[in-house]
């Protein structure tokens, strides 16, 4: 899905474009989350703060100390006060100095037990855990997109091309389109074998990360507008976007894991929401009524068929089962373009344009709620969660327009991969 958000980055967030579309000018409408923070804290900033620390370095000066606790204050403003105060009763030539510099240490180490950006005001009861572990390395063969190097990630190709025309791959597009999409089945599978109680998302990062390299592919997420890791991983409330951290999966949660890869100049992008360990009925009931408003929609998919309507019978599925489906993020357009047109909103009513032809690849997405359909974005600017912190599902195929219907691309083994 992709939307987009107003922020200073005015980063493009992935997996659909607004669903706001009246028109093709709307492609890519940006939004303002009030609830975001004003100076939110990056990785970066985490890694600059932790670096020197981890190697038990004694030569920080009395300004790297404030520049450290600045970043600090972010994190957490309670431990931020407690060494403030110390820096402020202090000089460098103190003896109380050299104490000072062990303190910071012991103080950054309390500080990655400390949940991120505690005085938010979360909607559930998940926490993030920073610092992220180290950006993974990608080996200089693997064939990169253009955002894979910039410094603000951002895809150029896609960003020229926004208002461009729905395109019908030709056959030589399509044998791609399908060695891609296999590959990224592959390894959302691999993947999801890794979920249990007690794994971190960080851990299924790294195994994802590395079924991607080993298949001379590149993690499409990585560095598109600098999104820190190569998968999403969105854990109960998380509607998307989830970023993986060091936060162990309990018995009794959900996550979705979203994979894409990009290969041969292509991207195949598909996800699915697991159990971890037993969970509750009302989290079995939504993760169906996910499956089930997908499925739904493939069954539409052919020839004519209006892009909009798709939300009709997504929604109409998730009302049946007492759900609703979120707006703020939709379906794309994807084979070059890691997101691009066609737009697809997932609701009812939507104003989205465009009709379905032979050889259009796009993905339906659906992001379906226990409760409220509204969306909140935390402080990284990129995790979107439910409003009501009430749990939420999805699962996501890339599809194909045949001449009488649709191929599956991602279909996983015993799934359908052609309709009708």
């Amino acid at each position: 899905m992709w939307s987009t958000q107003n922020t200073d980055r005015e980063k493009l967030l992935f997996n659909g474009a607004s669903s706001n579309t009246g028109n093709s000018n709307d492609e890519g409408a940006r939004f303002k989350n009030d609830n975001q923070s004003s100076s939110p804290i990056s990785q970066r900033e985490i890694e600059a703060l932790t670096a020197r620390t981890y190697e038990q370095q004694n030569d920080y000066s009395l300004e790297e100390l404030s520049s450290k606790l600045s970043v600090l204050h972010k994190i957490n403003v309670e431990i931020y006060d407690e060494v403030n105060n110390q820096v402020n009763v202090i000089d460098e030539t103190s003896s109380s100095y050299t104490s000072l510099k062990g303190t910071l240490t012991g103080t950054i180490g309390r500080m990655l037990e400390t949940p991120y950006v505690p005085t938010f005001p979360y909607t559930g009861s998940l926490r993030a855990l920073y610092p992220l572990s180290p950006t993974r390395h990608v080996p200089p063969h693997i064939k990169k997109p253009d955002y894979a190097d910039d410094l603000e990630g951002q895809p150029i190709s896609e960003i020229k091309g926004k208002h461009a025309a729905i395109v019908s791959l030709d056959a030589e597009d399509i044998k791609k389109m399908r060695t891609v999409c296999k590959l990224a089945r592959e390894v959302l599978d691999i993947g999801a074998a890794a979920v249990k109680p007690g794994v971190t998302t960080d851990e299924i990062d790294r195994i994802v990360h590395e079924a991607i390299i080993e298949r001379n592919s590149y993690p499409s997420p990585l560095n598109y507008y600098k999104f820190p890791k190569s998968v999403c991983t969105s854990v109960n409330e998380v509607i998307c976007h989830g970023i993986p951290d060091r936060r162990e999966l309990q018995d009794g949660d959900i996550i979705n894991i979203d994979v894409t890869l990009y290969h041969d100049e292509f991207h195949g992008d598909l996800n699915e929401t697991y159990p971890v360990g037993t969970i509750d009925n009302d989290s079995q009931r939504l993760i169906d009524t996910s499956k089930q408003c997908l499925l739904k929609a493939i069954e539409c998919v052919k020839p004519g068929f209006l892009y909009r309507e798709l939300g009709n019978v997504i929604e109409k599925t998730a009302k049946s089962n007492n759900c609703s489906v979120v707006r703020t993020y939709c379906g794309h357009g994807v084979h070059r373009l890691f997101h691009c047109v066609p737009t697809v909103p997932h609701y009812s009513k939507n104003k989205a344009i465009g009709l379905m032809k032979p050889g259009h690849v796009f993905t339906i997405e659906p992001m379906i709620n226990l409760g409220t359909f509204n969306d909140r974005t935390w402080p990284d600017n990129w995790t979107a969660v439910t409003a009501d912190g009430k749990r939420s599902a999805q699962f996501e195929h890339t599809l194909l327009v045949t001449e009488d219907g649709v191929e599956v691309l991602t279909a996983g083994i015993g799934e359908k991969r052609v309709y009708p």
